[in-house]
């Protein structure tokens, strides 16, 4: 049989060495990701309340137009600074309105009356940049060259604004629209020629015309 030879001291002292560091290299990683844990979980609650973590944003995506509408209160459909220079031209039909306001009223085509489901809006006679009243979605717009265009905007809080003749269209059906956007200019309109250069705006509550002037004081 073949004599096993002992251990050279050498041979102990390099066992020996080996051993005293394994042990603690493995607490050393332990501790390692323990505080890379702690260091992330501290990275994640220090992020603000309105910060998310970061996620990759296609650059093709539609802009999101985040809107307040149910907490808004209708503007008017003009720049505000134009206000000393505006005209109410023909008012809102009010059954229980006075006569002389009941006339201002009446539309007249081809010597047929129609009662004005809105206010048409002059600033003296010129065209003139025409806003969102409120935040919300347009709904429906419609180009006509004889009536002028129309466009047709729903907001959150189940109210709706037309305006009417109108010109050089910025928005289209889907849009999301904030209080104050352009929407498009102010023009005549063969339809009510007499009117000459205005705005004919409406506002509509729960699908149902209303009078204007119970939100804005003209």
């Amino acid at each position: 049989m073949r004599e096993e030879k002992p251990n050279s001291p050498s041979q102990k002292n390099k066992s020996t060495r080996k051993n005293r560091w394994f042990w603690p290299a493995i607490y050393v990683g332990i501790a390692v990701v323990f505080v890379g844990m702690i260091w992330g979980y501290n990275a994640l609650i220090q992020k603000g309340p309105n910060e998310t973590a970061d996620v990759a944003i296609d650059p093709n995506a539609p802009p999101v137009v985040e809107t307040n509408a149910a907490n808004e209160v209708l503007k008017y459909p003009f720049d505000e600074e134009l206000f000393d220079d505006v005209s109410i031209l023909q008012e809102y039909y009010d059954a229980e309105a006075d006569e002389e306001m009941r006339e201002n009223a009446l539309l007249v085509f081809n010597q047929t009356y129609i009662t004005n489901k809105g206010v048409s809006i002059s600033v003296d006679g010129q065209p003139f940049e025409v806003v969102a009243a409120m935040s919300g979605t347009v709904q429906e717009v419609i180009i006509d060259s004889f009536k002028g265009s129309e466009i047709k905007i729903a907001h959150a809080n189940g109210m709706s604004t037309i305006y009417s003749s109108l010109t050089g269209i910025l928005v289209k059906e889907g849009d999301e629209v904030i209080q104050g956007q352009s929407l498009g200019t102010a023009t005549s309109n063969e339809w009510n020629a007499q009117a000459g250069t205005h705005l004919h705006f409406e506002v509509h509550k729960d699908g149902n015309p209303v009078n204007p002037r119970s939100f804005l004081g003209f």
